[in-house]
């Protein structure tokens, strides 16, 4: 079974978020979910429903939650997402700071050597954001940005939503068929 660290922080674009707790949850995968404070406000006004998704994570924790086993090294996961990560979140992973559990969850998955992938939610982007995508990407975290394809012919917003999930676990190593794959043309 594979595990994996998930992080949701405030930016705008919480159907991505519930939509790959739901696929993780439904291949049978260990989740270690942490919300930030900001992500509660956000999912309150974006998906009124997230009570319900994140119910069905048995490992839940909050950013002040510094004992976390995600904060330590020794805990073992196959990969660590940020969905969507905030300016602020990607800063504080591009730069090394570690003041609340994702942000050093993130570190130990970067210093471990482990997949971390970060989905930036942000337009348009300054200097700094772009910068910052950067130096993670130096240190060596997947940015993905939530840009869908349209190849699949998608028929509605959550054909969209479900194919950002797909790339996001695919960049984790977790197969997946949640999403039409691109077969070539």
């Amino acid at each position: 079974m594979q595990k994996i660290v998930m992080a949701i922080t405030g930016a705008s674009g919480m159907p991505y978020s519930l939509t790959l707790v739901q696929e993780l949850m439904r291949l049978d995968v260990e989740l270690h979910l942490v919300v930030s404070n900001a992500a509660y406000k956000v999912l309150h006004l974006e998906s009124p429903e997230y009570e319900e998704v994140l119910g069905l994570v048995e490992h839940t924790y909050r950013q002040e939650d510094l004992g976390a086993p995600m904060a330590s090294g020794s805990f073992q996961h196959d990969g660590m997402v940020i969905c969507p990560c905030s300016m602020a979140s990607l800063a504080a992973v591009a730069r090394g700071l570690g003041s609340n559990l994702i942000h050093r969850a993130a570190d130990v998955a970067l210093k471990e050597s482990r997949r971390l992938v970060l989905v930036p939610r942000e337009t348009p982007l300054n200097r700094v954001h772009l910068q910052n995508m950067l130096a993670a990407r130096d240190a060596g975290a997947i940015i993905m940005p939530p840009c869908p394809g349209f190849y699949n012919k998608p028929r509605d917003m959550q054909d969209l939503i479900r194919h950002i999930a797909a790339r996001i676990m695919d960049s984790l190593g977790i197969e997946n068929s949640i999403s039409r794959r691109w077969e070539g043309g």
